[in-house]
Formats: C-alpha cells, structure tokens, sequence
C-alpha cells in the first residue's frame, strides 16, 4: 500500500531548508552513514542542503536567531590548500522565504537587502565594520578542490565571527594540520563536521543584536579506510579525532582529543542531551 503521508518525488528532490538530510538531492552523501549528529535540543535550527548551481554540496545546521551555522557538515576533498578569494560572498534566499530558490545565491550589489534576509540570517554589513572579527569558514575552502565546491563554502550561512588573531593563527594551522594529514594518510571517504558553542557575545549594529560569537571552535574527522602503515603518531588519529579551540586573542591554541573526548567538552557547553553523538556508531564502520 502507498504510504499517503510520503513526501512526492518533487518534495523529495527540493533541498536548500530541508526537513532531514535522508537522500542523496538533500546531501546526504556529506554525513557519515547519511547519518547527522544527534541530540541538538533546540527546535528552531534550520537544516540547510546547501547547494551551489544546482547540485548539492555540503550541510549546514543554522540557527536563524543568533545568524550562525551551528554546524556544517562536508566530505573532504584531497587539495593543495590554495585559497581562492575572488568568489562572491553568498546567502540563503529559502531562510527568509520557501518559495526562492534553493540554490544559495550573490548578495546584490546594492547594500539594501530585504528586511526578511536580515531577519533570518547573516548579512554582509554585519561584518563590515567589525576589525576585530574574520569571517570563519565551517567548511572552509581549502578542504575542497573543485572550484564550484570551493565557491560554496563562502555562503554567510558557512560562516562565523571569528577573532581575527585565532582565525589567522591557530584555526588556520589545524585546518591546514587536518587537510595534510587526511591528504597523505586518508584512503577513502573524510567526512568532516565543524561546529561552535555559543556564550553571550554579539557582533550588533543598529543597536540590535545581530550575530553570535561563538566562545569555542571544534571539529572532527572521519576516515574509516586509512594508511596503516602510517607511523603511530599519526595512525592512532584514525579513524576519528577532533579538536576544539578558544575563539579568543590569547590562550586560543586548537587541542586534539578523541572523539569521546571532545563530546564530553561539548556537552557541557552546548544545548545537547546526554546522546549527544556527532559521528554515526562513533565512526566505526558496519561490516
């Protein structure tokens, strides 16, 4: 019998603001197992497929009140780690209406945007006058090769206020630590998820309050087919690892720990269950 209740194929295929990642048009081939993290509390997040010129290319999890990505979600692709800087900064038309487009599209070029963006999401005056913070990527474009893929990761919606002495310094020395390390000793797939925790300091303009700045930074890998023979220091960093810095001008060094670690860190600072779990079965694969 057919199931009345299951979305149509035209539903199905639709992504930008999903309801869940479960296929393919919806990027699921971003998360380990197709699987997102589990044991977020909070009900007002927005999952976001995040597509480029009609195809899929990574995961955001946004929180459209504090206009930060909670959490993005990406396969890692082997690079030279070459940032490309002439992309158009981006945002994410179906946040502020279901009918636009689920492609993420350029800021206009004239400086008004519609009330209802700026209402829902990151807009790019929210950086401009703001010295202290870089614009830090989640899935940032290093960690991709194809320059569509590198073009999607400069979507505000990607983005977060990063103090510009631990974006310049110790985030960009992990990314670039991560992007060697699964560049020579990763086989297969990298699944990488990049999130923060949250505290009460705010980036405001106008005199409202208009993006969070997140009070630590963390990420973790995925690898589950790897070299082993790669030498102990690093072998004993697969199939998982994470790390989490303080987003801070001082004491801002990134510390490596074990996936089990890095959830405890979290838990204690984020608005999570005790299930807490960013990787399916921990990243252990099913034979």
């Amino acid at each position: 019998m057919e199931d009345q209740f299951a979305p149509s194929t035209d539903e199905r295929a639709q992504a930008g603001v999903v309801t869940d990642f479960n296929h393919v048009e919806r990027c699921k081939d971003s998360l380990f197992m197709g699987t997102p993290p589990r044991g977020y509390l909070s009900n007002s997040l927005k999952k976001i497929c995040q597509r480029y010129e009609n195809k899929p290319r990574y995961i955001t999890v946004y929180d459209p009140h504090r206009h930060i990505p909670i959490y993005s979600a990406y396969t890692f692709k082997k690079s030279d780690g070459e940032k490309k800087v002439d992309f158009p900064w981006m945002f994410e038309p179906q946040l502020a209406s279901e009918k636009s487009s689920s492609n993420m599209e350029p800021f206009p070029q004239s400086s008004r945007m519609h009330m209802n963006f700026e209402d829902t999401q990151a807009v790019l005056e929210d950086y401009t006058d703001v010295v202290q913070y870089e614009r830090g990527q989640l899935n940032p474009d290093e960690h991709q090769a194809d320059p569509l893929d590198k073009a999607s990761t400069y979507s505000l919606t990607n983005v977060v206020p990063q103090i510009r002495e631990f974006n310049l310094g110790p985030w960009a020395a992990h990314q670039d630590l991560i992007r060697k390390r699964l560049n020579n000793y990763c086989r297969g797939k990298a699944f990488v998820i990049t999130g923060v925790t949250t505290s009460g300091h705010t980036i405001r303009r106008n005199n409202q309050d208009r993006v969070a700045v997140p009070e630590y930074m963390w990420s973790a890998y995925c690898c589950t087919e790897f070299d082993q023979n790669a030498p102990y220091f690093v072998r004993y960093k697969f199939p998982v690892f994470g790390a989490y810095g303080q987003n801070d001008h001082v004491n801002n060094h990134m510390v490596e720990v074990p996936l089990k670690n890095l959830e405890k860190f979290l838990k204690g600072r984020m608005d999570v269950d005790k299930n807490f779990q960013i990787f399916y079965n921990d990243c252990v694969p099913e034979n």
